[in-house]
Parts: structure tokens; C-alpha cells; sequence
């Protein structure tokens, strides 16, 4: 098997990790399963080349993880300041700036939002993955990112029926963001 292969076979990995991860309700277990597959995903961009998108990736792993942890401001604008200065130092192309921006609007949103807020910046961060991955020939990327799409976008259309219907589904999610906002400011 050649290395190009071998990168190939990861961001198949990464698709297989990845492809059940909007379905949850639960934005902790959403977090969980998107910190592994950014890690998968980010070793088979750097596998490809692909620097600018491999750091981002990684960098989102790490992110999603700590965002379990807390929503604090100043790690968000630490994580933005990192992957604007890895991801523009190493790009060589415009398209490589898609993922470094769709990095930075994500962390943003897992920092300070919840619920179908977060799923929909998700939606319009995952339009500019998947246009680098096309254009980087990523075919594990291009798939999971096109599943991600897809799947997302049902998933959010699917939630906001039920909110139609005056049923919450991030109920849960939203008294687990109050005890962590209460523990923050009884600290």
C-alpha cells in the first residue's frame, strides 16, 4: 500500500468515526464523538498535505474538549488566536483558508452557543469543509464532510419541528449549560 493510500485509508476512519455523530441530542456526547473524529480527520490531512487543515482539525479536537469543560471567553479567544496564526502561516492556497475560517466560526460556537444554534454554525462551517476537501481530493474528507451536510441538515430541520411542536429537544443539554454557568459564578 502506498503512503497516499495509507492517508486515503484514515480519512476512511475518520468517516466511519464520524457519520452517526448528529444524531445525537446530547451536545456532550455530540462533543465526545466530533473531539475524535477532528483528531482522525486532522492525522489524515496532514498525511495528505495538507497542513492548514490538519492543524485546524487537530486544533478542534482539543477544542471540542475543553469546551466540555467550560465556556470561559478567554480559552475561545485562545483557541481563535491559534488557529489564525497556525492555519494562516501555512497556507499557500485560498481554498486552505476555508477550513481555518469554518475552525474559528465552530469554536465560537461551541463556546458560546447551544442547541440547533450550534448545529446550524456546524451546517455552514461543514459548506466550507467540504469544499476543501473536494479540492484537496480527500475522499474520506469529502465524504464524511458531504455526510455531515446532509445529515446535519435533517437533523436540524427534523429538532426545529419539534420545537414547532413545543418539544425541547436540548432540555437536558440546557439544565447541564445552567449548572456549569451556576458553578462558574460560584466560583
Amino acid at each position: 500500500m502506498t503512503y497516499y493510500w495509507l492517508a486515503q485509508s484514515v480519512g476512511v476512519v475518520a468517516f466511519m468515526v464520524g457519520i452517526t455523530m448528529f444524531f445525537n441530542r446530547s451536545d456532550r456526547r455530540f462533543k465526545q464523538q466530533l473531539s475524535a473524529y477532528s483528531a482522525i480527520i486532522g492525522v489524515h490531512f496532514l498525511m495528505m498535505g495538507a497542513a492548514p487543515a490538519g492543524m485546524s482539525a487537530l486544533l478542534n479536537s482539543l477544542r471540542t474538549l475543553i469546551s466540555l469543560r467550560t465556556r470561559n471567553q478567554w480559552i475561545m479567544v485562545v483557541f481563535i488566536v491559534l488557529t489564525l496564526v497556525l492555519g494562516l502561516s501555512r497556507a499557500h492556497h485560498w481554498v486552505e483558508l476555508l477550513p481555518v475560517g469554518a475552525t474559528v466560526v465552530s469554536t465560537w460556537a461551541l463556546f458560546r452557543t447551544s442547541g440547533l444554534t450550534t448545529r446550524c454554525i456546524m451546517w455552514c462551517s461543514t459548506c466550507c469543509w467540504v469544499a476543501h476537501n473536494i479540492w484537496l481530493g480527500s475522499i474520506g474528507g469529502s465524504l464524511i464532510e458531504g455526510s455531515f451536510l446532509v445529515m446535519n441538515g435533517f437533523n436540524i430541520i427534523r429538532f426545529r419541528r419539534l420545537q414547532l411542536r413545543g418539544i425541547d429537544p436540548f432540555e437536558v443539554e440546557k439544565k447541564i449549560v445552567q449548572k456549569m454557568d451556576e458553578n462558574k459564578a460560584a466560583e
